[in-house]
Order: C-alpha cells, then structure tokens, then sequence
C-alpha cells in the first residue's frame, strides 16, 4: 500500500481520539481554558452524562474575533509566549482542544473581550467551519458542546451509562477546583442537583476550606497541615489524620504547579509515609501540592496531560515522605475514636417502652387461673411472682476483675492522658482527665511504646541483645526457614541472631533485650508471615520496619494480664512521652477520649 497524507478530518478525530476519551476529558480541557483565560467564576452544565449537551461559560478575559477563528485550528494556542516546552505554565498548551471536539461534535463558541463593542460567536459541525457573526454576551466565554461523538459512532460504544459519565465528569471539576481554592466553580445538570464551591480567601486557611467543601467536613476536621521545601522544590498540602481512611487510594490527590495529575509517586510515597500508622488494607486522604521551576516537570508525556515526568523524582518523593511523616509525628495523638462525634454515634441509649396504663393483672388472660383462685392462693402466687421477676435482676459478681483508684492527684488529672482509675476485663484501662475520661487499649499501647523503643535503638547503637543460655529450636517447613534465614542479616540488626539447625528447623540464639521472654517459635512464623509479602522492590528501610512492629508486638503488654494502679499510670505517661502513641503499629486506635460534653450530651444534660 503506497504512503499517503491523509485527510484533515481524519486527521482531527484521530487526535480526538488522544485528546477527548470520553465527556469528562471533554470538560477537563474546556475548564483548563477557562482557567488559563484569568476566570474568577466558571459554571458547568451537563445533560445526559455530557454527550448530549456540554455548556461551560465564565468570566474570563475572551478573544477577539482574530482570535477566535485562530483558536478552532489545530496547534493554534496563545499558551506559549515562545517555542520552549520545558517552560510550561499554563494548564493547556498543546492547542488541540477545540479542533479536536468540534471535530467530532457539534462546538458553538460565544466571546467577548474587553477590546470589542459586542460578543463574536462561531460554530464547529463534525470539522466545518461558520462563519464568524456578531452575538451577544457581556463579557467572557461561553463554550456549548452538543451531540458528543456523533461524527464517530464507534466511540459512542464505548461510552458508559450517563450517570457513570457524570461521575466522571464530577471527579474533573472536583479536581479543578482543589486545584484553584480562589476559582467559584458551579456544577450543574440534568441528572444531578447544583453543587456550588465558592471562591475562598487566599493562602491555607481558603485552601482548607475548598478541601473540606469536596472532600466532607470529616476531612476538615482530621486534616493535618503538612509542609515541606528543599532545593527549589516545596510540597506543602493537608493529609488526613490516621482516624480517617478509605478502602482504595482514590483519596490521594496531586496537584504539580496547580496542574491535577495521577502519578505513581504520590502513591509509594504517602504509602511509606503512613506506614506505621495504618493496616495494610486502608488507604488515606490526603491532597498535596507541588511546587518547582517548570523546567525541572515535564507536563508534555501525556496527550491528556494527566501525568508528568520529574527530572529529580527521588528529590520531590522524599519531600512528600518527609513532609507526611513530620505532620502526622507533630499531631501523633489524635486516633480514630478521639473526635466526639465518632464515639457518640457507638453509644445507642436503651429506651424502654413506656408504661401501659388502665392495665390490671386480676383481668388479664395470662393469668387465668390466679384470677379465679381465692384471695389466699392470690397472695401466694404473687409472692412467688415477685420472686421470679426479682430474680431476673442479680447480675451476679461483675464479669471482669476491676479496681477502683480512689484518690487521683491534681497533676495527674491535667495530664493529657489524666489519671488511671481502674483496670476493666483485664485489657482496658480507664483513666481520667480534668474534663473527661479516657479508655485505653493496654495492648495497643504498649505495643507503640516498644516499637518506638526499636526504631529509635536502631538509629542510635544498634538494638541490644539478650543471649540465650540455651537456643530456641523451632521447627518449620524447609520453605519458611529458607525464607527466614535469607533475612538473617536483616534480623540481626534488631537483635534476633538465627542460624539453621538442620533440615526443616533454626536455632534461635539471641533475641531484642527490649522484648524480655518472648515465644520464639511465634515471633518467627509471624514474621515468616509478613516475609511472604515482600518483594525485591520493597526498599530495606521498610523490610526493617515491618520487622520491628512484628517484634513489637510479641514483646508488648499482652490483653488480659492484670496490672496494678502505678503501672497503669507508667504506661499512661510512657504513652504521653512516646510519638505516634495515638495508634498501633498496626493502625489500630490505642485509646479513645470523652469529654465531658459528650458524655452529659449522652444522658441529655446538654
């Protein structure tokens, strides 16, 4: 088949097909214009999930009439001052956009700018071009879309139903208008009612605001600001506190030179960042923002322009690290049960029925026989009745060993953690505060304080050790010890020496000094466990981790063991000194706290 230059049209709808996938790609690209043309106020209207109608109109500075016919050709755009493409710093660029949809849409385009008398208006059928004729607006653009695709039936087959497109659509703008907390953004359409984000005042506080508009007022209320900068680049944002997590990451946004973008980065880098602090099947909230010269990103890998490439991607993904770890290590107490509202809503009053009146027993039908017996055998059976019903109350010796601490000190109530009052099923501790009460899970807690101990052992002189007077022998299939002793180096960094002992079996000759008596034989299949997960890509810093809070819980205070009043009050106080003590290593919560307020809101003093 010989070479030949195919036609415009073909030409347009095949970059169609890169640049406008789907109705919400559409609307990306339609509001990134808005934004670049200087709008204070952008409004979107959607019917039938975008491919029957797309209208966005804002307040931006328009075109002129020379522009207008300019911007429905290919490659034409005003986002370049120059050539350069390392010096991106608008949102559109490629000059696409408009050709592409009108291309295989039907695009009707109304401006005005502040240099005409009136509003120029031009229309797009499938490629055709109008005539540009006078029309009538205010002041800045108003883009109307209809009939998405009608030029390229097959792409109409791709599509999914108008309400998962819709859905899209939403994720885009919700994205855009994080991105821009000063931007007033109205969404609007058929098939859902009008959400409206008001322009915010400038600088964090309006950015909280816009994030807590979008993501719920539960993100506002666990957000944690976060802040970092090195070399050029800062990363600065809100990332949501442990107590706030979702199934998936579809939570984690990034935004590069106020650009939304998906990248990977973001991903192992708040992975490793919370680490420490939630279970492996949770994933949380978090937006950051980055910042840095426009010559070090390169926003042109991606026709959509959804991805970039970093030229420094360590740099910019140890900043992220950095800046989540410092954060949530400066607001380390807060846990998943700390907010008022998340502990009211587990507390469900009884409520009893109310009382029948006008009801006499003499004249009830299930006490046939005692109403016709004589008054004497009456008296014996009520008797008896009262008995049974009485009965029906002891509860008997209560169903967990607790101890009452009768007399707390001033400065311990005004501890963050208060004082320790009694010890309930062996496993919680109850302590109290100047205005509350805190309940904490002995367990949890221990557990943080000895996985701290161990990190920071690690950093400083190595982890001390205990040597066995006589090893441990544990057995375990040839698999898992092959397993474990390829790790070996890894576990002598935190005191666990291991060494074969013949087929199937390893001797255990010295273990952390931090976890006094432990079992042996469960601590290694435990962390055989978590070994089977590893892959080469998993950097050692997180190996060793993982390691650590395996070893820390075999060597923390176990559920069920009875503790005395001043070693309750040591862990309050270890916990108060520890970082991060507001969960396990695990992500679990370690204690949960009512206020007072809360509490007299629970019996209606409030």
């Amino acid at each position: 088949m010989p070479v030949r230059q195919l036609p415009e049209t073909v030409v347009n709808r095949i970059a169609a097909g890169e640049v406008v996938e789907r109705p919400a790609s559409a609307v990306k690209e339609l509001v990134e214009n808005a934004i670049d043309a200087g709008a204070h106020r952008i409004d979107i209207f959607t019917d039938g999930g975008g491919r029957r109608r797309i209208a966005i109109t804002d307040d931006g500075q328009g075109m002129t009439r020379d522009d207008l016919a300019l911007a429905v050709e290919r490659h034409a755009t005003s986002k370049l001052d120059d050539e350069d493409l390392l010096r991106i710093r608008t949102l559109g660029f490629r000059g696409e956009a408009l050709p592409s949809i009108g291309s295989v849409a039907r695009l009707n385009i109304t401006t005005r700018h502040a240099s005409e008398p009136h509003a120029w208006a031009l229309n797009v059928d499938a490629g055709a071009k109008s005539d540009i004729a006078p029309a009538a607006l205010t002041h800045g653009t108003r883009v109307e879309v209809s009939d998405l695709f009608y030029a390229t039936p097959a792409r109409l087959k791709f599509l999914k139903t108008d309400r998962t497109e819709g859905e899209a659509i939403r994720e885009v703008v919700r994205r855009l208008a994080m991105a821009r907390p000063d931007i007033a953004f109205t969404l609007a359409g058929e098939e859902r009612a009008p959400v409206t984000w008001a322009a915010a005042l400038p600088g964090a506080p309006g950015q909280l605001t816009r994030l807590g508009d979008i993501l719920g007022s539960d993100f506002r209320a666990a957000a944690i600001e976060v802040r970092a900068e090195r070399d050029g680049v800062t990363v600065e944002g809100y990332a949501a506190s442990p107590s706030l997590t979702r199934a998936n990451a579809l939570g984690q946004y990034l935004f590069v030179n106020g650009r939304p973008v998906r990248d990977k980065l973001i991903l192992g880098a708040v992975r490793a960042a919370y680490s420490d602090y939630l279970p492996r099947d949770r994933h949380p909230v978090v937006a950051l923002f980055v910042t840095l010269d426009a010559q070090e990103v390169d926003a042109n890998v991606h026709p959509a322009k959804t991805e970039v490439r970093f030229r420094n991607a360590g740099l910019v993904r140890a900043l992220i690290v950095h800046a989540l770890k410092e954060g949530l290590a400066r607001e380390g107490r807060r846990t998943a049960a700390n907010s008022g509202g998340a502990v009211l809503t587990a507390f469900r009053p009884n409520t009893m029925p109310p009382p029948r009146t006008g009801y006499d027993w003499r004249t009830s039908p299930a006490f046939p026989a005692a109403a016709a017996a004589p008054a004497v055998a009456r008296d014996e059976f009520m008797q008896g009745f009262r008995e049974t019903v009485q009965a029906g109350f002891d509860v008997g010796a209560p169903a967990a060993d607790v101890r009452y601490e009768a007399t707390p000190t001033a400065d311990l109530l005004d501890r963050p953690l208060g004082a320790a009052r009694t010890q309930i099923h062996e496993t919680y501790i109850v302590a109290q505060t100047r205005d509350g009460l805190v309940v904490v899970d002995q367990h949890a807690a221990h557990e943080r304080i000895v996985y701290e101990r161990l990190k920071a052992s690690l950093e400083q002189n190595g982890v001390q050790r205990q040597i066995l007077l006589i090893p441990d022998i544990v057995e375990m299939d040839e698999a898992t010890v092959e397993k474990l002793l390829a790790q070996s180096d890894e576990l002598e960094k935190f005191g666990l020496a291991i060494e074969s002992f013949g087929p199937g079996a390893i001797a255990v000759r010295e273990t952390p000094s931090l976890l006094g008596k432990t079992n042996a034989a469960a601590l290694l299949r435990d962390l055989a466990e978590h070994m089977a997960e590893w892959d080469e890509a998993l950097p050692l810093e997180r190996r060793l981790m993982h390691v650590a809070a395996t070893m820390a819980c075999h060597g923390s205070v176990r559920a069920g063991r009875i503790l005395k009043p001043e070693e309750m009050n040591a862990l309050l106080r270890e916990m108060e000194e520890t970082p991060n003590s507001g969960q396990c290593n695990h992500g679990r919560p370690t204690y949960v706290e009512l206020k007072l307020a809360d509490i007299e809101k629970l019996f209606g003093r409030r």
